[in-house]
């Protein structure tokens, strides 16, 4: 019965509007958050995160993701390739993204850069696991029960993004917008479009003053996020601390009277970031109206930059990695 559960709330899924997956640690997924981040670290970076949320739940809801972008300086442009699975509950009900991005960076001024990017993206919605239907459970008195079946188990389609971003050495500002072509993931004959996505995100960076001899390494990051898809709204308000290796981080997510009276959740990150690595985890903690239903949700990310300058250029972006 509890597999039998788990199917019904699959199907309850497939008859409301498509989300996108979230991740608290955003910048950590930098092409996921925005084509023009694409390159962003002026050299070559490989990045990956994995999202584990509401583990004790029988539904499990679980998001991977790994990407590669450079920048070629000669140019003024990135280049990046994003793939990330979204799947969740026993049937593995969820969505594939594979997509290529491009930004270009104008300096303006001596200090300002803009920087649009494009994004384009194959994707799949369906069943990536065994799926069991009410027809094929046997009840006490020997009958079935029926239920519709999808016309396929995949939804298969094409998609474009893009995105701006305004940014000097210790400010940035800018917004996304994904799902341009509102894809199709009906498994029926139905159309069930993908709604667009709009993503606005910026934040300041304050360094504590050095001096000539022993520069500061010591910075902390005041940083938003708002997400609008649908009916949906979410908004993302977060500090870093950075004091070289360390990283320590505490995100509010919600609105009130919107999400629930308390907001949605508590974000708690710890991480190590040195010139060519990171590494991170974070907790969400449960605080909206599921609270003593479900339990909290982890996420780590890794990331890897080789072939940097020896010293920063133009193409550089100032936003968190985390």
């Amino acid at each position: 019965m509890r597999k039998l559960y788990l199917v019904l709330l699959s199907f309850i899924a497939l008859s409301v509007s498509g989300q996108d997956p979230q991740f608290s640690q955003f910048y950590s997924n930098p092409l996921y958050l925005g084509p023009s981040f694409a390159g962003a670290v002026e050299g070559s970076r490989i990045a990956a995160s994995y999202r584990d949320q509401w583990r004790e739940a029988p539904a499990k809801y679980i998001v991977k993701s790994i990407s590669y972008d450079h920048y070629f300086g000669t140019f003024n442009s990135g280049i990046g390739v994003l793939a990330y699975q979204d799947v969740a509950g026993t049937s593995q009900l969820g969505s594939m993204n594979l997509g290529l991005m491009y930004s270009y960076n104008f300096q303006i001024f001596n200090v300002w850069h803009v920087r649009p990017g494009l994004s384009f993206s194959y994707l799949e919605h369906g069943f990536f696991g065994d799926l069991l239907f009410m027809d094929q459970i046997v009840q006490d008195g020997g009958t079935t029960t029926g239920a519709q079946k999808p016309v396929t188990d995949r939804a298969r389609d094409i998609d474009v993004g893009t995105s701006a971003l305004v940014y000097s050495k210790k400010f940035w500002m800018g917004s996304s917008f994904d799902h341009l072509l509102t894809p199709d993931i009906s498994l029926y004959a139905s159309e069930s479009i993908l709604p667009v996505k709009v993503s606005v995100y910026g934040g300041y960076e304050f360094r504590r003053k050095g001096n000539l001899l022993k520069p500061s390494d010591e910075t902390m990051t005041f940083t938003f996020l708002y997400k609008q898809q649908g009916a949906v709204n979410q908004l993302d308000l977060g500090v870093y601390w950075y004091n070289h290796p360390l990283v320590l981080g505490i995100w509010y997510r919600g609105i009130p009277l919107v999400n629930s009276h308390r907001g949605d959740a508590l974000v708690m990150l710890v991480g190590i970031k040195t010139r060519d690595f990171n590494i991170g985890y974070s907790y969400d903690l449960t605080i909206s109206n599921l609270l003593g239903t479900v339990r909290g949700t982890h996420e780590v990310s890794v990331a890897y930059k080789f072939l940097l300058p020896k010293r920063t250029k133009k193409g550089g972006v100032p936003c968190p990695e985390f």
